[in-house]
């Protein structure tokens, strides 16, 4: 995967409110790692429609790291789920590896 997850968006969003995206980054490291978690609970037990919804939360926080081809990749993954396909778990899984990654590291 060559699209690195940057924080171009959130420091727009702020308008160079530091306070705001601290809170934001906060939010981040909290939220996304527990709904990968439930992202990867539901797709392990093939709720295909859970896992569905676990990524529609999970795409708010890709757009927001800026990962606008990962986005798209999540939108296609997401409809496929809700109808029963997974071909693109081992891609979306990417994604998800480095966004987790991005925010230890913030």
């Amino acid at each position: 995967m060559t699209e690195q997850p940057n924080l171009s968006y959130i420091h727009q969003l702020s308008g160079g409110d530091k306070n705001f995206e601290e809170k934001l980054l906060i939010v981040l490291k909290h939220e996304l790692p527990e709904e990968i978690t439930q992202y990867r609970k539901n797709l392990k037990k093939k709720e295909f429609d859970a896992a569905s919804s676990n990524i529609h939360k999970i795409k708010h926080k890709i757009s927001i790291l800026g990962l606008e081809k990962s986005y798209k990749v999540a939108e296609a993954y997401e409809d496929e789920l809700r109808e029963g396909n997974d071909d693109r778990a081992r891609e979306f899984e990417e994604i998800l590896r480095t966004m987790l990654a991005f925010i230890q590291q913030t």
